[in-house]
C-alpha cells in the first residue's frame, strides 16, 4: 500500500503515516442537475466536495487503498506535483466517504 502505480510506471514516492495522495484527472467540475441542465464548474453553490482517486497511501491509512474512489472537501487541501502531474496530499481524517464499486442492484452507490 506504501507505493503508486499509474498504469505502469511507479510513482518516486512512499507516502508516511495517514497521507493519502488522489488524483483529480478526469474529475470534471461540471455537474448536470435532476433535470438535465448542465451546471458549470464556475458557480459557486456553498461549500462543495470533490471527488478523487487515490494514487498512493501511507502505512498507517486503514479506510482506503489505491485505486479507490474517494470524496474531500477541496478548500481543505495541499497539492504537490510528481513528475510534471499535480496531485493532491491529503490526511484518511480529511476523507469523508470512499465510492463503492457497485451494488447489486446496478447502482453506483455514489449517490450520498
Amino acid at each position: 500500500m506504501s507505493t503508486a502505480t499509474e498504469g505502469s510506471a511507479a510513482l518516486p514516492i512512499r507516502m508516511l503515516h495517514d497521507r493519502v495522495l488522489v488524483s483529480t484527472d478526469g474529475e470534471s467540475g461540471e455537474r448536470r442537475s435532476g433535470g438535465g441542465i448542465v451546471i458549470p464548474a464556475t458557480v459557486a453553490i456553498g461549500k462543495r466536495l470533490g471527488w478523487a482517486s487515490v494514487v498512493a497511501a501511507g502505512a498507517n491509512v486503514r479506510s482506503v487503498s489505491v485505486g479507490d474512489r474517494v470524496l474531500f472537501d477541496p478548500d481543505d487541501r495541499a497539492e504537490v506535483e510528481v513528475r510534471g502531474k499535480d496531485y493532491v496530499l491529503l490526511r484518511e481524517r480529511d476523507l469523508h466517504a470512499v465510492a463503492t464499486e457497485g451494488l447489486p442492484d446496478g447502482q453506483t452507490g455514489l449517490y450520498l
